[in-house]
This record gives C-alpha cells, sequence and structure tokens, in this order.
C-alpha cells in the first residue's frame, strides 16, 4: 500500500519492528479510512438535510417524518460493512495470533517472565539450562519479586535485570504478570500489549525485525505513578544476546552456589 494512503504514518505512530506489526497497521488503515468515509457521508448528509428541509422552503412543520427507507437502508450497509471488517479482519487476525502461539513455541523462542509492580517492570530469564526455576507466589516479598523456589536446582542460574533484551530476528515469548494491582505491558514499536493479572503469567509474543532501543510502557490505569511507569527494551544481535545472557547466568548460578554454600557452613556450627 503506498505510504500516501497509510493512516498509521500520517497519525505519527512509530516505525514496526515486529513481524506481524505490518498486518496490524494495515488493519489501522482500513478502519480509518472506513471512519473516514463515515465521516464524509454522514456530513454530506447533514448538509443534504439542512438544504433540503430549510424553513424558507418548509415554513410549515411536517409531523410525518420520512416517507422512504434510504437512511435505513444506510444504517444497514453500514452495519455490513462494520461486520465484514470484524469478521473478515479483526477475527482473522485473531484467530492467526491465538493458532500461531504453537508454531513459535517450536522455533526455540526466547523466554522472559515480564513482573509488573507500582510503577516499573522486572525480568526473569530462565539462565543457562533454558528451565524457569518453580514459581511459588506465597514467596513474594517486595514488588516485582520472581517469587523463585530457592529449593529448586532449575532456578539456581535464573536470573533477573531491569532492561529487556531481546534478539533480533528471533521468535520471543514474555510471560506477562504483576505482584500487586493489574497493570498493561506495552511496546508500541512491537505492536503488542498485554494485561498482567496478578496471580497468573499471560504469554504474548512477537519475532523483532530490527535491533532498537525503546521504551516499554504501562497501558493501565494503576495508581499515582502510572504516568511514569515505563522501561527500557534492547533488541540486539543473537550474539551479543547470547553472550550477555551467559554472563548473567553464570554470576546468578556463582552466586547462588556461595550462598548456598555459607548456608551450609552455618548449619554445620
Amino acid at each position: 500500500m503506498f505510504t500516501a494512503l497509510n493512516w498509521s504514518k500520517w497519525l505519527g505512530i512509530p516505525e514496526n519492528y515486529s513481524d506481524h506489526g505490518g498486518n496490524v497497521d494495515h488493519l489501522i488503515d482500513i478502519v480509518h479510512w472506513f471512519m473516514f468515509a463515515l465521516f464524509l457521508g454522514w456530513t454530506l448528509f447533514f448538509l443534504f438535510c439542512l438544504w433540503k428541509f430549510r424553513a424558507s422552503k418548509n415554513p410549515k412543520a411536517s409531523y410525518h417524518g420520512v416517507t422512504n427507507h434510504v437512511s435505513s437502508h444506510l444504517e444497514i450497509g453500514v452495519v455490513i460493512i462494520e461486520a465484514v471488517l470484524l469478521l473478515g479482519f479483526a477475527f482473522p487476525l485473531w484467530w492467526e495470533r491465538t493458532d500461531q502461539f504453537e508454531e513459535v513455541q517450536q522455533t526455540d523462542p526466547v523466554r522472559v517472565r515480564v513482573i509488573g509492580y507500582q510503577f516499573a517492570f522486572n525480568y526473569h530469564y530462565p539462565g543457562a539450562d533454558g528451565k524457569f526455576g518453580r514459581i511459588d507466589r506465597s514467596l513474594v516479598k517486595t514488588g516485582g519479586d520472581p517469587c523463585i523456589d530457592p529449593d529448586d536446582p532449575n532456578g539456581y542460574d535464573d536470573f533477573t535485570t531491569g532492561i529487556l533484551k531481546l534478539p533480533v530476528d528471533r521468535n520471543a515469548i514474555l510471560q506477562v504478570t504483576s505482584t500487586d494491582v493489574i497493570h498493561n505491558y506495552s511496546i508500541i514499536p512491537m505492536r503488542i500489549q498485554q494485561d498482567a493479572i496478578p496471580g497468573r503469567d499471560i504469554p504474548m509474543w512477537f519475532k523483532p525485525i530490527k535491533t532498537l532501543e525503546t521504551n516499554v510502557v504501562c497501558g493501565q490505569l494503576c495508581g499515582d505513578g502510572h504516568a511514569n511507569m515505563k522501561g527500557v527494551m534492547e533488541v540486539i544481535s543473537q550474539k551479543a544476546f547470547s553472550s550477555w545472557a551467559a554472563e548473567q547466568s553464570k554470576a546468578s548460578l556463582e552466586k547462588t552456589e556461595d550462598a548456598l554454600k555459607a548456608a551450609k557452613g552455618l548449619a554445620k556450627k
């Protein structure tokens, strides 16, 4: 589609950086062209009515109203077009996203738990073994606590960070949750968002197609600090991501092992 016809460009929406984002922008364009057509059509109809039923031509009021069914036909036509948009575009897009989850899970995606809290985000990575430690939500101590069971060996190399880092051209599955109230995790350049609900890990997935550094924001009113609730997301090369994740995982594992040795030493005493 030509850029001149793209409402998403006119509205100043940031450039798309995700594999599926083009479909979202296309739907935005279609809906806004339909809204423009409605605006133009009803404006012309309003002006026609002002001219057709002006007082100078109709000095005496008519109590019979409209005697034809043109307006009814127009309203039915609008309903049909809206149904086509919903059934023909929105539902298939939603269906595609839902079905795609099974395929995405088979592509060795990057998995990250996104934990919202008033008023920031924390990120929990599974570590070098690729396995998250067991999550026990009763262990929550502070906002954004990943609640990793300290007795589960799978969690020894897990690590947390305040910045979301993902590799380019690789699927990512973010498990979005919260430790206090309902938040919303929104990444505008990726054309995706998901509510963060306490007690639930809800998956959202996408594939970054370009490197970038951008802000992520909370899209759900969550308290007096909501306006300042934002985070940072970096999309980097696979090589840089692998190196960074390995370093973080190693450091976390060493820290956990040192803590376990110290605990055993105290127990012997």
